[in-house]
C-alpha cells in the first residue's frame, strides 16, 4: 500500500508541476503548426536531406537536430548535412559529446551519392545562399521546407516557410514547434536531454548569452530548462581555444585601424579549419574601450579544393548600426544578384570569392602582394561608410 501511495503521489506531484508550468512557460501562439503538421503528414514513410550552411554553428546543429527528431514522428528519416567545415571548438565539442548527427558532405561527394533516395531536402537557419550543396541538390529535389531567422532572400520556393526575423535564433522557433505538441520530450530519453541541451547552447550562442534574446527566447530556454543536461552544456562552453585560434586573435589585435570608433582589421591567410576565428576574435575586438563596431576578415583557404574566399565577421553594440544593411551596402552582390553578406541584430558575415586570383601560390611574394590588394579593397568599402570623408 505504501508503495502504491508513494507511486501515486509521485504522478499528482510531477501533473502538478507539469500544469503550473504550463501556465508560467506558455505555449507560443500564431505558429504554422497545423501546416507543418499538414506537410510532414503529406511526406510520411519517406527520406529527407536536411542542408545546413557550409559551416554550421549551435543554431543551425540543434535546430537541425530538433527538426530530425520532429519528422521521426511521422516515419520521416532525415540525413543532415554540411558541406564545409566545423572549425568553432565549441560546434566540434558539440558534436562529440551529443552525438549530434551531422554529416559533411563535399560537393564531389554528393555528386557520387544516390539522391533519388530523398523525396524532399529541408533548410535550416539559412535560405540556400550559404552552402555550395544548394545548386545540385535543387536538380533533382524539391525543397519541402525553409525554417529561418534570418532576413527573407526569396530564393527558395519551398512547400513550407517560416521565416521570423523577429526572433534571434532558429532554436528558439524549432522549441516553440516542440512546445505545441509536435515532439514530446521526455527527461528518461538520453536523446531528447542531448538534442534539449543543444537547442539550449543553440540559443544562448546567437543570443550573445541571452544578452539580446526576446520574449519568445527567454521563454524557450525556459521550456528546455526542463530538460537539459547542464554539466554537458558546461563541457561545451569550457573546450578550450586551439593555439591557432589564439595566434588570429593576436594578428587581429596587432593589425587593427580605428575609424570613428569602428576597429577594422585584416588578418591575412588562414585555413578553413581556422575560419571561426575571424568571428572569435571580432568578438575580442568590440571589448576595446571607445569601439562599438569591430570588422575582422582575412583569406580563407581551402586546401581541399584549392580555392581562396575572403571571409569576414561584423559585430557592433550601436544600436543604430543594422549589420544586414551595412554589410549589404558596403559590399553589394554578385552577377547572380545575390549578396556577398548579410547579418542579424549586432553581428553580421560576408564572403567574397576571390575567383580568377583564388588558388594557392607558394611564391610568399606573389602571396603578400595578393593579400595587400584584397586588404586595401576590402577596407575601402568599409571606410566609404565608417569615414566617408
Amino acid at each position: 500500500m505504501t508503495n502504491h501511495s508513494q507511486v501515486k503521489n509521485q504522478e499528482l506531484t510531477k501533473k502538478y508541476a507539469s500544469q503550473t508550468l504550463s501556465k508560467i512557460i506558455p505555449i507560443p501562439t500564431n505558429l504554422k503548426t497545423d501546416a507543418l503538421i499538414e506537410t510532414l503528414e503529406k511526406y510520411s514513410h519517406t527520406r529527407q536531406l536536411i542542408i545546413l550552411q557550409d559551416f554550421p554553428d549551435p543554431d543551425a546543429l540543434s535546430g537541425a537536430w530538433a527538426y530530425k527528431l520532429i519528422a521521426e514522428q511521422y516515419d520521416i528519416q532525415c540525413d543532415i548535412v554540411y558541406a564545409g567545415t566545423l572549425s568553432h571548438q565549441e560546434n566540434i565539442t558539440l558534436v562529440k559529446l551529443t552525438g549530434l548527427p551531422v554529416q559533411k558532405w563535399t560537393v564531389e561527394t554528393a555528386k557520387k551519392k544516390d539522391l533519388s533516395v530523398y523525396q524532399g531536402c529541408v533548410f535550416i537557419d539559412n535560405q540556400g545562399t550559404t552552402s555550395q550543396l544548394t545548386s545540385l541538390v535543387l536538380k533533382t529535389i524539391p525543397v519541402v521546407a525553409v525554417i529561418d531567422h534570418h532576413s527573407l532572400q526569396e530564393n527558395l520556393k519551398a512547400e513550407f516557410v517560416d521565416i521570423r526575423p523577429s526572433i534571434k535564433a532558429t532554436a528558439t522557433i524549432l522549441t516553440q514547434y516542440i512546445q505545441a505538441g509536435l515532439l514530446e520530450f521526455d527527461n528518461n530519453t538520453i536523446e531528447h536531454i542531448k538534442c534539449a541541451t543543444a537547442l539550449m547552447h543553440g540559443i544562448r550562442s546567437d543570443t550573445n548569452q541571452l544578452l539580446q534574446a526576446t520574449d519568445e527566447d527567454f521563454l524557450a530556454t525556459a521550456y528546455l530548462s526542463r530538460f537539459y543536461d547542464a554539466t554537458l552544456l558546461n563541457a561545451v562552453l569550457q573546450s578550450s581555444r586551439s593555439q591557432r585560434v589564439m595566434d588570429i586573435i593576436e594578428r587581429a589585435l596587432s593589425h587593427r585601424s580605428i575609424y570613428n570608433n569602428v576597429s577594422i582589421s585584416g588578418v591575412g591567410y588562414l585555413r578553413a579549419l581556422d575560419r571561426d576565428a575571424i568571428p572569435q576574435a571580432a568578438d575580442f575586438l568590440i571589448t576595446e574601450e571607445n569601439v562599438h563596431t569591430a570588422v575582422v576578415y582575412g583569406i580563407v583557404q581551402d586546401e581541399e579544393k584549392e580555392l581562396e574566399v575572403v571571409t569576414g565577421s561584423l559585430r557592433t553594440n550601436k544600436i543604430t548600426l543594422d549589420p544586414d544593411e551595412f554589410i549589404k551596402e558596403a559590399f553589394g552582390m554578385d552577377t547572380q544578384g545575390n549578396f556577398f553578406g548579410g547579418g542579424r541584430s549586432q553581428a553580421g558575415g560576408f564572403e567574397i570569392p576571390i575567383e580568377f586570383l583564388s588558388g594557392f601560390n607558394f611564391n610568399s611574394e606573389y602571396a603578400q602582394k595578393k593579400w595587400d590588394v584584397f586588404n586595401i579593397q576590402v577596407k575601402q568599402k568599409l571606410l566609404k561608410l565608417v569615414n566617408p570623408n
